[in-house]
């Protein structure tokens, strides 16, 4: 019998990281700053555990090449996305990604497009997204320059809002924001400005990425247009946040289960899901698994369908590739 897999999270130290994985999802999480669990990770530099059925034990990256069926045999060569979440107890860097064809040249890896789903957020908070310059040499003159006030744009957020953030999108999460990401399977960042700040371990301030960023970086700024839909379904509501064309990589939902629903795969033979609240049950083939906040799963190619049952709130999302 095909069983969903349920995966262990890879946790990564950060200089702006917290405790909030531990507080929040009771995570067993290493000493220090912890900023990232990489919950559905197949990227090399945190792969996640498969944890459960015939394949317990082995990292999604390996899972994803030795066992392509799981996944409705896929063309790509690499496992296409990768789901965080983020805990910033400090401000990350102010920072952009490049798009596939400037990943492939210069860093050999996927272009990264993201977005993220704001679990919580302290009162007030914002993000910087996007920019004021008007042509490149604008942006670079100010970057070069350090003209941050002039160039940022500040985006005030709250529990429950999602943002889209397009490769090219200059961005970052402040301080008292926890967010779960949805991404390309891409650690390729570079930074314009850390605050001046200093590495603990090395004593020396982070290494920034000035160029780059004035290459990669869309000019002059455009925020993509959004067509969230939302959907009820018996005492269930279905949101959808993002799907194709507006994201070519990744279509997100939320999916709000106050009774017992029925699923299906949508836009790829597999699905990726996050508990985010509460519990319930994951019902595979007449099993029945239980669920609750801070588990993470994938819902492989042989399940046509599934039901969740109980009083849930779970990210899913899947590559657009079907």
């Amino acid at each position: 019998m095909i069983e969903p897999l349920f995966l262990s999270p890879s946790f990564q130290p950060k200089i702006w990281g917290g405790r909030k994985l531990e507080t929040v999802f009771n995570y067993q999480i290493p000493a220090g700053k912890i900023g990232e669990a990489w919950a559905i990770s197949a990227h090399p530099h945190g792969p996640s555990k498969i944890q459960n059925g015939p394949l317990a034990g082995e990292e999604l990256n390996e899972a994803f090449k030795l066992h392509p069926e799981y996944f409705g045999n896929p063309k790509e060569k690499v496992f296409p996305l990768l789901t965080k979440i983020l805990d910033a107890d400090a401000s990350l860097s102010v920072q952009v990604h490049p798009d596939d064809e400037y990943a492939e040249v210069h860093e050999h890896e996927l272009g990264k497009t993201e977005c993220w789903y704001v679990i919580q957020a302290d009162p007030d908070s914002y993000l910087i997204y996007g920019h004021h310059a008007k042509n490149r040499q604008e942006l670079a003159e100010m970057i070069n320059k350090g003209e941050w006030d002039q160039l940022l744009r500040k985006y005030p957020v709250k529990t429950g809002d999602f943002i889209y953030v397009p490769s090219g999108t200059i961005h970052a999460l402040n301080k008292g924001i926890m967010v779960l990401e949805t991404q390309q399977s891409s650690d390729t960042t570079y930074r314009l400005y850390d605050y001046d700040r200093v590495d603990e371990k090395t004593g020396e301030k982070r290494e920034l990425h000035l160029q780059q960023s004035i290459d990669v970086t869309t000019v002059p700024n455009v925020d993509p247009k959004l067509n969230v839909k939302e959907q009820q379904r018996g005492a269930s509501t279905f949101t959808t946040y993002i799907e194709a064309p507006i994201s070519p990589f990744f279509s997100v939902w939320q999916w709000r289960i106050k009774d017992r629903q029925k699923l299906t795969h949508q836009r790829a033979p597999y699905t990726l899901a996050s508990v985010i609240e509460g519990k319930g049950s994951l019902s595979v083939d007449g099993k029945d698994y239980p669920i609750q906040k801070g588990v993470h799963f994938i819902i492989p190619a042989q399940v046509s369908t599934w039901e969740l049952a109980g009083d849930l709130q779970i990210i899913a999302s899947e590559p657009n590739n079907k």
